[in-house]
C-alpha cells in the first residue's frame, strides 16, 4: 500500500501545481470578483474552476474514490475512500492580493488521512505525506521543532469567519496563549498553518469552526512529520469534528491543559 500510495501522492503533486500555477496568474484578472457564500466567507470563479479542474484529474488517479469538495463538486463515495479536497484555502487572502493561500488536497479512508497534498505556488513549495511514508517539502523529508515547552514555542491559530458561539471561551485562550507563548501567528490559511507545523516552523496550530477539506492534507503531513493531531478533547475526531490542534508533540499535553481550561 505504501508504493501505490506513494505514486498516488506524487500524481497529486504534479495536478496541484498545474492547478495551482493557473490559480495563481488568475490573480491579476479583473474577473477575480468574489461573492459571499455566507457572512464573511468568499468564494471566487478561481475556487469554482479550480475545483472542477482538481476533481476531473483526481478522477483518473483514483476512479474509485469520492468527493468531500468545498464548492460541492462531486460526492461522497459509499467505500469510504474520499478525496478531500480544498481547491484555494485562504480565499479572503487570495481576493486582497495576500500570497498566503494553498490548494489542499486530502485522501481519506473513513476518518484517516493516507495522504495529502498542499501547495503554495506563490513560495512554491509543496508539502507531501502518505501513511508510512514520511512527510516532505519539495522532495525534501521534513520534521517537526525540536522546542520542549509551551513558552519556547510559536503557535499559528486563525479565527471562524462565521461560528462565533464559542467566541468568548476562543477569545479567553487567545489572551492566555499570547501571555504564556513565544507569539501567535494567524495566516488565514489552515492548511498553510499545518504545514508550518510540519516543517518546524512553528510549534503548533490550533482553531474551532473548522471543515474537513480545511485540514485533512495537513493532518497527514503533521503526523508523518513526526507531530500529533487531536481534536480539542485530547480524541481523534479531528477531520470532521470542526476543531483541531496540532504540535510537535513535545508540547501536545501542555496545549490540551489549557484548551481544557476554556472549552468543555
Amino acid at each position: 500500500m505504501d508504493s501505490s500510495l506513494k505514486h498516488i501522492t506524487a500524481q497529486v503533486e504534479t495536478l496541484s501545481k498545474e492547478i495551482g500555477d493557473w490559480m495563481k496568474a488568475q490573480t491579476t484578472v479583473s474577473e477575480n470578483i468574489a461573492e459571499v457564500k455566507s457572512e464573511n466567507n468568499l468564494v471566487t470563479y478561481v475556487d469554482k474552476e479550480s475545483e472542477r479542474r482538481f476533481v476531473e484529474g483526481l478522477k483518473h488517479i483514483l476512479p474509485e474514490a469520492g468527493f468531500v469538495a468545498e464548492e460541492g463538486t462531486g460526492a461522497p463515495a459509499a467505500s469510504g475512500l474520499n478525496w478531500v479536497i480544498d481547491p484555494l484555502d485562504g480565499t479572503t487572502n487570495f481576493v486582497h492580493g495576500m500570497p498566503v493561500w494553498c490548494t489542499s488536497i486530502g485522501l481519506c479512508q473513513g476518518n484517516e488521512a493516507i495522504a495529502g497534498v498542499i501547495y503554495d505556488p506563490s513560495s512554491n513549495e509543496c508539502f507531501t505525506a502518505w501513511k508510512g511514508g514520511g512527510a516532505f517539502l519539495n522532495g525534501q523529508p521534513i520534521r517537526i521543532s525540536a522546542i520542549p515547552s509551551l513558552e519556547q514555542s510559536l503557535f499559528a491559530t486563525g479565527f471562524p469567519y462565521d461560528d462565533f458561539g464559542r467566541e468568548e471561551a476562543y477569545i479567553a485562550l487567545f489572551r492566555d496563549m499570547m501571555r504564556s507563548t513565544r507569539g501567535l501567528r494567524r495566516l488565514g490559511s489552515a492548511a498553510l498553518d499545518m504545514a508550518w507545523t510540519a516543517c518546524g516552523r512553528v510549534e503548533g496550530f490550533y482553531e474551532y469552526g473548522l471543515n474537513p477539506w480545511d485540514v485533512a492534507a495537513g493532518c497527514i503531513i503533521v503526523q508523518e512529520a513526526g507531530g500529533t493531531v487531536t481534536d480539542f478533547s485530547g480524541g481523534d475526531n479531528y477531520i470532521f469534528g470542526e476543531d483541531l490542534v496540532c504540535t510537535n508533540g513535545s508540547v501536545q499535553a501542555e496545549m490540551l491543559a489549557k484548551i481544557a481550561r476554556y472549552f468543555s
